[in-house]
């Protein structure tokens, strides 16, 4: 026993040297990204630091800390993100999902849920890491969803997470094609379109952190002077592909939700036009429902 709490001590103080590291450097979270390195690099789960013995400490946590610490985002340097219930593979050349994303995410899952459709037709309009699409595919079993992507980097990124799911998410369909003129072949069919876009304004640069601003790829993040260039395009292409009674579920920027509800009128034929709020209570995304004709 007198081994086993030695031991203990010796990892406790590496994870606690390594949050004092990465407070310095400014990291947001730096327990959390501590710990989660420790668990990366032996093997375990966060809650499972305590049973690995001095003996197998392994030193590349602190290469791993040394990469965290000049801001290379933590989920580069592990190689995966978690979303929802799954986890997905991500590095240089994709956008790592977000936890509010999820909030987006799974409003669409209980619109699904509770659509009155056997096997809702489902559209991710640029699906990045295929995060979403995986997710949706994963909570309602019946869901078809064509995944869109037109970054060749973040497709290939798509398709590696999209062939390592296991079923039912492998049933997402992936397709490398622009967002704006994608899937001509489900015009009017689609029951939910869904999109995480571009939304930050090109001014705002100044106020991104390293992790954004130098390891996010451009595409995913900047979108026009306002931020809304890329949910213009997006409100066409989900016009096009939802059935009467559909619905489009598009993710925005702090800020940006009374701006993005006017860019779903009525005489455009939505209905239902809805700013949808974060769990920080902030507008996140908005829901605009296609009318009944």
């Amino acid at each position: 026993m007198i081994e086993q709490s030695a031991t203990v001590n010796v990892l406790l103080n590496e994870v606690a040297r390594a949050t004092l590291r990465l407070a310095e450097a400014g990291v947001a979270s730096p327990r959390a990204d501590a710990e989660e390195l420790a668990a990366y690099f032996h093997g375990v789960r966060r809650g499972e630091l305590h049973t690995v013995a001095d003996s197998d400490f392994d030193m590349r946590f602190w290469e791993g800390v040394a990469r965290r610490a000049a801001r290379e985002p933590l989920q580069h340097i592990t190689g995966r993100a978690y979303f929802r219930y799954i986890e997905v593979a991500v590095g240089p050349g994709v956008f790592v999902p977000r936890p509010e994303t999820e909030i987006v995410a799974g409003w669409a899952i209980d619109t699904l849920r509770a659509m009155d459709v056997a096997d809702p037709l489902v559209v991710d309009l640029g699906t990045g890491s295929a995060a979403i699409a995986l997710a949706i595919a994963q909570e309602v079993p019946r869901s078809r969803v064509h995944a869109v992507e037109v970054t060749p980097e973040a497709y290939g990124w798509a398709r590696r997470n999209i062939d390592a799911a296991p079923e039912p998410a492998r049933r997402v369909e992936l397709h490398h094609a622009d967002l704006h003129d994608c899937l001509p072949e489900l015009d009017g069919r689609a029951d939910l379109v869904i999109s995480n876009p571009p939304y930050v304004p090109t001014g705002e640069r100044v106020r991104m952190t390293p992790e954004v601003l130098e390891h996010d790829p451009p595409a995913a993040l900047w979108a026009g002077s306002d931020g809304l260039d890329a949910i213009r395009v997006l409100e066409g292409t989900a016009r096009r592909l939802l059935r009467p009674g559909g619905c489009f579920v598009v993710e925005h920027g702090d800020g940006q939700g009374p701006a993005v509800f006017w860019l779903f009128p009525e005489e455009r034929g939505w209905v239902d036009v809805r700013n949808r709020k974060d769990l920080t209570r902030r507008d996140r995304f908005v829901t605009a429902w296609r009318a009944e004709e």
